[in-house]
């Protein structure tokens, strides 16, 4: 069988590695970013350029989106020169972009009126899982075309999960980034607590590391927060956004949030403070702040 040619629009910190994978693992790509350099650098790589998401689409028999928000999304799927006038019938759009549940499914619906088919399909695992095609990948829609795009989400992810139909996808990812934040803000807690103590922090975290209290989270952003490095893998203004869809999904569906809304104060405060492009794990600095102490070497 043919092998599809894959269209990608987003080559930001996700997709830009995203992209490169695909291009590796043999697909022929073409790609859109606002930012030539990003174009140029997957050209380099072995991939098309494309001067737009509609130019993008029309050669496509599947496209992948990989953008910061849901007014993002929509641009790129309605607006002019958009994905939408460029589908051919029959193509498959798989949105790879965190965004609000509610508007994935009204996007399905308007690609579903012009014969185009569409996934939600945001990931986990950040920049150093985009780059090694270790994503955790959580997908809604229908199951044939789940079945069609999985050959192509294996090769970004590790773990590529249906969830149920349109929106499944997008609520997982929300799921997710409640527990992620709630943690880097017990991991900030914690390891501030920790110092105020007259503990050595390192030590503290190499001692819990393999009990219940181990984490994923603990081992990705400990050992940059000593460093002091907080090269954003996932930005802080990115984190504050799946919150605020969190919260406002949560208040749609009646599911109680305190935490969350707790820790989202949290991020703005660090956003305030002009932190928003930092890594989501400088959250701790707030609480450095608060205690008058540095848990960072640097």
């Amino acid at each position: 069988m043919e092998q599809k040619t894959i269209g990608f629009i987003g080559l930001g910190v996700m997709g830009k590695p995203m992209a490169k994978n695909l291009v590796k693992a043999g697909y022929r790509l073409t790609v859109y970013d606002h930012h030539e350099g990003n174009i140029a650098e997957l050209v380099r790589s072995g991939a098309q350029a494309a001067g737009s998401a509609k130019e993008v689409a029309e050669g496509s028999d599947v496209v992948l989106t990989m953008l910061p928000d849901s007014p993002n999304v929509e641009e790129a799927m309605l607006g002019e020169n958009g994905i939408l006038e460029g589908a051919r019938s029959g193509c498959l759009v798989i949105d790879m972009s965190s965004i609000a549940p509610e508007v994935a499914v009204r996007l399905e619906s308007k690609a579903r009126i012009k014969d185009v088919r569409m996934l939600d399909a945001p990931v986990s695992g950040g920049e150093p899982a985009a780059v090694a095609g270790m994503l955790a990948i959580m997908v809604g829609g229908a199951q044939r075309d789940f079945e069609e795009a999985k050959e192509i989400l294996q090769v970004l992810g590790k773990s590529v999960v249906r969830m149920g139909a349109t929106g499944a996808g997008q609520y997982t990812k929300l799921v997710n980034q409640i527990l992620v934040a709630v943690h880097l803000q017990a991991m900030a807690e914690a390891l501030v607590f920790a110092k105020k103590a007259g503990l050595d922090v390192r030590r503290v975290y190499e001692a819990i590391r393999h009990g219940l209290a181990g984490s994923n989270v603990l081992d990705a952003k400990v050992p940059l927060v000593l460093r002091g490095d907080f090269t954003p893998g996932f930005r802080i203004r990115l984190q504050m956004k799946d919150l605020r869809n969190a919260l406002a999904a949560a208040r749609q569906i009646g599911a109680p949030l305190p935490a969350t809304t707790l820790v989202h104060g949290f991020f703005e405060a660090c956003e305030a403070a002009g932190r928003g492009d930092l890594d989501h794990g400088a959250l701790i600095t707030a609480m450095e702040e608060l205690a008058k102490t540095q848990v960072r070497s640097t």
